[in-house]
């Protein structure tokens, strides 16, 4: 059922006192997700809500409640500690919502993770969902969400709500949404997510949400081309960026050709993907997908 996480998810808040914490922490259990415990130093003993026990560092919050999904809501600068203190940790999933953390803090953090049993979802993300395991770990709204067979994979936040709230609004459900996260540097990819969903029998096909900078889109295609089984339905946005200006996220700035909108497009039809021409088009551009999938004959 879906990719990531499912009904055996125990999650770790870290950061679960802090306003943004504890506002998230609530709305994911109020979704149904299994909130086990928090983390924030100098709390240690108090619950959250009344239920969740808070402790004062992650290995004693992940020795009492068997917590393996992180969810970190800690400022930019402690962020990556945070991080490192989930890995020394061994917790396998680590969701980091934090943005703005310095960029050779994500530097460190990343080679730190180098050959490490763990995956970290961002930085600077909105987190995943699996719909038909009640599990939301993130600032997704929940209540746009149904469960089924479309994937969704985005760079952008706010993109990724779009293309749900037009999925659902057409009765299309979701298996999983993964918003990868909009930096520079950044812990899963794109081609990850999409091995993933290569492989979830869950998933029959994918809706795909790239922008301007950086070249993951087109290793997204090369690996569409080579490997992936599945439709997959593609947005690019930023097309009228003008070239050296961030647009929105550290990521999202145009620093050659290859950084374009039309550059990663021209990819992503060649290989084998269906262009989203924008972002209103989305649910129409997957409902004919996936009606061609599910028409017998």
């Amino acid at each position: 059922m879906g990719i990531l996480v499912d009904e055996n998810s125990r999650i770790l808040v870290q950061g679960i006192t802090g306003r943004e914490g504890s506002f998230h922490a609530s709305a994911c259990r109020a979704y149904g997700t299994n909130v086990v415990a928090g983390v924030t130093p100098g709390r240690g003993g108090q619950l959250f809500e009344e239920e969740v026990p808070v402790f004062d560092s992650v290995e004693e919050a992940v020795h009492q409640t068997q917590a393996n999904v992180a969810l970190i809501f800690v400022p930019p600068a402690f962020a990556a500690d945070a991080i490192a203190e989930s890995v020394d940790a061994e917790i396998p999933l680590i969701v980091c919502i934090t943005e703005g953390i310095p960029v050779l803090d994500t530097v460190r953090i990343s080679r730190y993770l180098e050959n490490k049993p763990v995956r970290l979802i961002g930085p600077n993300c909105p987190g995943l969902i699996t719909p038909g395991a009640n599990c939301k770990i993130g600032i997704m709204p929940g209540s746009i969400h149904q469960a089924g067979r479309v994937g969704v994979v985005s760079r952008s936040g706010t993109l990724t709500y779009e293309a749900v709230g037009q999925l659902t609004n057409l009765g299309i459900g979701q298996s999983s949404c993964v918003g990868i996260g909009g930096d520079q540097i950044i812990g899963t990819s794109f081609v990850d997510v999409l091995r993933m969903f290569n492989d979830d029998p869950e998933t029959d096909m994918v809706v795909f949400i790239g922008e301007i900078g950086g070249t993951m889109e087109q290793q997204a295609a090369d690996y569409i081309k080579e490997s992936f089984g599945k439709p997959i339905c593609a947005l690019i946005v930023g097309s009228a960026a003008p070239a050296g200006k961030r647009m929105g996220h550290a990521g999202a700035i145009i620093t050659g050709d290859s950084a374009r909108a039309e550059s990663k497009i021209a990819a992503l039809q060649d290989a084998g993907a269906i262009i989203i021409p924008t972002p209103a088009d989305i649910g129409v551009t997957a409902q004919t997908v996936f009606q061609g999938l599910h028409t017998p004959g």
